[in-house]
């Protein structure tokens, strides 16, 4: 038996050519002339086998697929069974791009077919040519499609119309949505449910895995694994009378899209949509409403970045209320008897999942090197003589950057400068006290002068106290000194640095923040509403900013292990971040440009205190009296007795609570 195979080198193709090679026969794969090397790949996989796999050179965009007349007539009479299934499965595709490769291919093939007075046709078509038919959409219907205005499903039903009207015995196979191989996981591109992988990995990065959250309900999509479809079009096309038969190769019980979700989410150790809110109860707002508001500027730039972020194309968020179902009784019919069946995608999802991480996540083909952001670039870090800011200098000099550090402590500036040129990186040093805010003018004014400005902003100098709000009323100034550094005079920078990036159209400034903004911390009023400044100010800043190339980061850093904590003993017997920790931190946030990072429990403190502020404020209180105040208030009024040594409870609450201070 001999077969000519179109698409072959395709997905759904590799694994057909698995099928066929199981049984007897060569079998004539359409190649271009550009590919033939990668065809060899090809049939190197397949060993002996492989011998078997003979290329044909041709083009799906030429007539009678371009094959020449000695090819032609060496294959005349010797095709037993011809598979079509070369086409374009984008939904994103081009029009022009869909209608040459779906449409006109399939009438190029229909006519290398008639050439070669080959056996049966069998056309790999798809349920794209039902278009939106609301309801249950059977084997024997084609004319009853509805809404077709979508290229993916015109030409679609445009390819699967010539194959009907043609005279030619024939058999056409609709998939459904066709994701990767069951048994090994293999998938070839992102498409279907594997648009929403990516936000499912953002979740699990940001919530722990039994945080119930919100989604969105939908249609059913009919999911089947490449295995089943290959499988099942291969038994079907070798079964005798079926010819003129259509064959819907899905899911008899589909599940709707958030269940399915669900499903990826626990193969992915991600939170799972607790509550989902159906999409089709936003259908009485009249479809011109909905179409107004979507062309309105605002929404259709919002719509667009949020899309982007997330991975997911517009074209996928239309599927969601995807409405017909599609009966698949003549394909159950002819698999009767075999153990070809759609195998329960909750067997499986792990395996597609495991896959995607490894080999199709679109994140693993960015740069995420430092070097990548930074090399060239102008950086600028306060408090870059010690503890984390030294740490991010010495790290983000080594990646090529040229490295301006600002300290009030001129000897401790010139070692730090000394350590990273010695070392071989780029690094200039400026004495200057940010709580004075002439100060920062003069530091701006002069970095301007000989850098002409710089590239990314890392506002790190900071103060910290910890005292109770009892024990502060007659120390006002403690509240004007911690906003003095750390929001006047990080707002000094910015405001200095902001207007040339601007005018270049690029610019990255990142605040360290605190935990303690997330988690409310007790004794550190001062410092927490510092912080809390300039995340507003960052915040407002992104939003008139955001499309000048511009990004705001606020780092919620956690409790990191510097001088700056030494007067509170009890952080001497809690796990607390390293600097070479927190700068690794920060240089996450330099390479992915996040709105916020923070820690898991920082994220989940904000989420609790959200949803059940009160109980929230009842762990808060707790600690608040489980810990004393530091030695330095000691002789202040209201004052706690200090305790020289920490308590096992107050060791284990801090454990537990890592990097929230207290």
């Amino acid at each position: 038996m001999t077969y000519f195979v179109t698409g072959a080198t395709g997905f759904i193709g590799r694994h057909l050519l698995e099928e066929l090679l199981a049984r007897k026969g060569d079998i004539h794969c359409l190649v271009r002339k550009e590919s033939l090397h990668k065809f060899d790949a090809l049939r190197a996989n397949y060993g002996e086998d492989g011998e078997r796999l003979i290329a044909v050179t041709g083009d799906l965009a030429k007539s009678a697929l371009g094959v020449s007349p000695a090819q032609r007539k060496a294959l005349t009479g010797k095709i037993k069974h011809f598979f079509h299934l070369a086409a374009i499965y984008d939904l994103g595709a081009d029009a022009a791009s869909q209608a040459t490769a779906n449409v006109d291919g399939t009438q190029h093939a229909l006519q290398l077919a008639d050439a070669l007075k080959a056996g049966c046709f069998h056309h790999i078509s798809s349920i794209a040519v039902a278009g939106m038919y609301p309801g249950v959409f059977r084997e024997d219907m084609f004319d009853e499609a509805e809404d077709l205005d979508h290229p993916y499903f015109k030409t679609k039903h445009a390819a699967e119309a010539l194959v009907r009207e043609s005279a030619r015995p024939h058999r056409i196979y609709r998939p459904g949505v066709v994701i990767g191989n069951s048994k090994t996981g293999e998938m070839d591109k992102i498409d279907g449910p594997y648009y929403f992988f990516r936000t499912l990995k953002k979740l699990r990065q940001a919530l722990p895995p039994w945080m119930p959250t919100i989604g969105l309900e939908g249609g059913r999509i009919n999911l089947v694994p490449v295995d089943f479809v290959a499988a099942a079009i291969d038994h079907i096309a070798h079964k005798p009378g079926l010819d003129g038969g259509c064959f819907h190769i899905t899911d008899p019980a589909p599940r709707r899209i958030g269940e399915v979700l669900n499903i990826f989410a626990r193969a992915g150790h991600a939170p799972q949509m607790t509550m989902r809110v159906d999409a089709r109860m936003f259908a009485f707002v009249p479809s011109m409403v909905k179409q107004a508001l979507a062309s309105l500027p605002p929404v259709k730039r919002f719509t667009s970045v949020l899309l982007r972020d997330l991975g997911i194309p517009a074209d996928a968020i239309r599927m969601i209320n995807y409405p017909t179902r599609f009966d698949c009784r003549e394909t159950e019919r002819a698999l009767m008897g075999t153990k070809i069946r759609v195998p329960d995608i909750q067997d499986y999802a792990w395996r597609l999942w495991d896959y995607w991480e490894r080999h199709l996540d679109p994140d693993l083909f960015i740069d995420h090197s430092l070097a990548g952001k930074v090399r060239g670039r102008t950086v600028l870090i306060s408090g870059g003589s010690s503890g984390i800011g030294k740490a991010i200098a010495q790290k983000v000099a080594a990646a090529g950057a040229k490295m301006l550090i600002c300290a009030r402590s001129a000897d401790e500036l010139e070692a730090t400068r000394k350590e990273i040129t010695d070392a071989g990186g780029i690094c200039h040093a400026y004495v200057a006290d940010l709580a004075d805010l002439a100060a920062c003018d003069e530091l701006v004014k002069k970095i301007l002068a000989e850098h002409g400005g710089v590239d990314i902003l890392i506002n790190n100098a900071g103060r910290s106290i910890r005292r109770a709000i009892a024990a502060s009323y007659d120390r006002f100034h403690d509240y004007e000194r911690t906003m003095q550094l750390n929001y006047f005079g990080s707002l000094r920078l910015i405001m200095g640095f902001l207007p040339g990036m601007a005018e270049r159209q690029r610019g990255h400034i990142i605040n360290i923040s605190s935990i303690g903004v997330l988690t409310n911390a007790p004794r550190f009023s001062a410092y927490v509403a510092s912080k809390a400044a300039l995340d507003a100010f960052s915040r407002c800043a992104q939003a008139e900013f955001s499309d000048n190339g511009i990004n705001f980061t606020t780092v919620n850093m956690p409790l990191v292990k510097t001088p700056m904590i030494a007067p509170t003993k009890i952080y001497e017997a809690v796990p607390t971040w390293s600097p070479e920790e927190a700068a690794d931190f920060v240089i996450q946030a330099i390479v992915e440009r996040p709105v916020r990072l923070a820690t898991r429990l920082g994220t989940f403190a904000q989420v609790l205190y959200a949803l059940a502020p009160r109980a929230y404020e009842i762990i808060i209180n707790t600690a608040f009296r489980l810990f004393p105040d530091s030695t330095a208030s000691k002789g202040m009024k209201g004052r706690s007795e200090i305790q020289q040594e920490p308590t096992s409870e107050q060791v284990a609450f801090a454990s537990l609570m890592r990097g929230i201070h207290w």
